[in-house]
């Protein structure tokens, strides 16, 4: 009687310990599939971002209209700071 229940009880464990394998299997499965959406992902981002830097022509471009715009206010005020220090 007791080889019955150290049997049934060496099934138990056993048929537990199988079932909690399988359900870490699974996990780790499901874990491996996100991971790779993941990348997929972020190499998707890295590709968008990748495509809309500034050119380089469009950038000086830019840069040039800026710095004209930014000295003839720069001359303006310092027109404006002659004709009011000859008073």
């Amino acid at each position: 009687m007791e080889q019955t229940w150290f049997n049934v009880a060496i099934t138990l464990l056993g048929g537990m310990a199988g079932w909690w394998m399988q359900t870490m299997w699974n996990n780790l499965k499901d874990l491996e599939k996100a991971d790779r959406l993941l990348v997929d992902r972020v190499a998707q981002m890295d590709t968008l971002v990748a495509g809309q830097y500034v050119k380089r022509d469009h950038f000086e471009a830019r840069m040039t209209q800026l710095s004209e715009a930014l000295f003839s206010k720069l001359d303006r005020i310092e027109d404006k700071i002659d004709r009011k220090a000859d008073r």
